[in-house]
């Protein structure tokens, strides 16, 4: 059966206008009691920040989400588009979606006035719908609510005081549907002032016209609370319209981070998957649970989702890249690999002022080495414990008898695994503890420098960092090493 082209047609089929939260909350609760996912793609916050959400819709409530950089605002606004109805008629040509049964632009009335029933109509689909204004400090009222338009008046030849010559902003051109404004404490309160009757009033007034333009929409905000302080802030008389304030958190739990990780980042390259063992994901989620903790980063500044899928991305780049070079059949992460994500790190972090006397490079490392650690010691014995030490005796007894092994990036895949299998029980303790595949030496290789790296996190091995290249040895040769060196200067 084909849609209704006219007003009359659409009141002979019956159909009934809603308002845009009406309409919200009807999709809501028949999503609600079919069981199904409201929000797709949003991870960790189904006892947090979705029941929130949805009191907030089943209230017919504007919000404002408020939250650090990476917590998926923006995702969650624009995934509100999926509770609005598939199509809605409105005047064909009419400039604010105007509803066919009540029109309110000066344009779509003067055409209903004109052609009654015959007014023609257009549908008009869910995603055109949804408006969006990253708040800026130049943004202005006329880009939000809008002007006067001097160049409509001089080419229609029209009185300044006639309504056809108003411009309507961003705001009125998504009646009907969804806006939002994302980093609202970036808004001059001038601006955010034009705001007030839009959400309390539900009109709006452009310039000296003694018109209020009833309007039908929900306004959802988005703000980071490092703005209030170092930006700007949201005005109290604003707050206070706003009907409720969501605060959004990064994951809680390392299993919901690697998830986000895993739904975000791009893993998939020309050859195809690259593996990454599941050890590395940990410890990529690891770095930034460690940043969010560390002594030397901003937490006011907060550490975005965006660092681990950039660093997961880097991690499979960097094995990509040595397979290339090296013309092997199988790029495979190495755990010397983890410090090239150095780049990823530095630019996703804010430093207090210790941060800063260590360096972001610096601090990058430290970040690297204390979740390599935390990782570590959940699938090995703890190197400083008594009771579990003689598990890495002969590893040890081998560097304290004065040998070493220098790899790097770079190293070709045999080379680096016949120096790792040189050292005695390397590969014993690797494979007792960790659960990868003993036939693929590739697993195995990455395993074994685990162990090395985990002892050298773990204040047992001594590691050199010259270049590219990383030495490992033994700690106490290292220390009395250094003590000669002193003497001799």
């Amino acid at each position: 059966m084909s849609k209704p082209q006219t007003i009359g047609e659409l009141k002979k089929a019956g159909y009934k206008v809603k308002s845009v939260k009406e309409e919200i909350r009807s999709n809501l609760i028949h999503l609600l009691r079919e069981g199904k996912n409201i929000f797709p793609g949003i991870v960790g916050y189904d006892k947090t920040v979705i029941p929130e959400l949805i009191h907030a819709v089943l209230s017919r409530h504007d919000f404002i989400l408020l939250g650090l950089r990476g917590q998926a605002k923006t995702r969650i606004l624009r995934s509100l588009v999926n509770l609005l109805d598939e199509e809605i008629p409105v005047i064909k040509d009419a400039p604010l979606n105007d509803n066919p049964f009540a029109p309110i632009s000066r344009v779509a009335i003067d055409m209903v006035e004109k052609n009654g029933d015959q007014t023609e109509i257009r549908w008009l689909g869910r995603e055109e719908r949804y408006g969006e204004k990253l708040a800026t400090p130049d943004v202005t009222v006329a880009d939000l609510i809008g002007d006067i338009d001097p160049i409509k008046a001089a080419t229609q030849k029209l009185h300044y005081a006639d309504e056809r010559v108003m411009h309507f902003g961003v705001i009125p051109r998504s009646n009907r549907g969804i806006f939002a404004i994302n980093e609202l404490p970036d808004l001059q309160p001038r601006i955010q002032v034009s705001l007030f009757n839009i959400l309390e009033e539900k009109d709006f007034q452009i310039r000296g016209f003694n018109i209020r333009i009833p309007l039908d929409i929900l306004v959802v905000f988005s703000a980071n609370p490092e703005d209030y302080t170092n930006r700007g802030n949201i005005i109290t008389p604003l707050k206070d319209r706003i009907d409720s304030q969501i605060l959004t958190h990064y994951p809680l739990t390392i299993e919901d981070g690697m998830h986000i990780t895993e739904q975000e980042a791009w893993q998939k390259r020309d050859a195809g998957d690259v593996p990454v063992p599941f050890y590395f994901k940990e410890i990529i989620e690891s770095i930034a649970f460690q940043a969010r903790a560390s002594e030397f980063i901003d937490h006011k500044s907060g550490v975005s989702a965006r660092l681990t899928i950039s660093c997961l991305e880097n991690l499979i780049s960097t094995a990509e890249r040595r397979a290339i070079l090296h013309k092997e059949d199988k790029p495979f992460p190495r755990i010397c690999d983890l410090y090239y994500l150095i780049p990823s790190i530095t630019g996703k972090i804010e430093l207090v002022y210790e941060g800063e006397q260590q360096g972001m490079a610096t601090v990058a490392k430290v970040l690297i080495g204390r979740a390599i650690k935390s990782v570590f010691k959940n699938y090995f014995p703890d190197p400083l414990s008594k009771k579990d030490l003689p598990a890495y005796q002969p590893i040890l007894a081998w560097f304290a008898g004065g040998h070493r092994i220098e790899i790097s990036n770079d190293t070709p895949f045999k080379h680096y695994f016949d120096l790792l299998n040189s050292v005695p029980s390397l590969k014993e303790v690797a494979l007792k503890h960790m659960k990868v595949n003993a036939s693929d030496q590739f697993e195995v290789a990455s395993a074994m420098e685990f162990v090395l790296e985990g002892l050298h996190q773990n204040s047992s091995l001594s590691k050199d960092w010259v270049e590219s290249h990383v030495s490992y040895k033994d700690m106490m040769g290292s220390m009395l090493g250094k003590i000669n060196w002193d003497k001799e200067e």
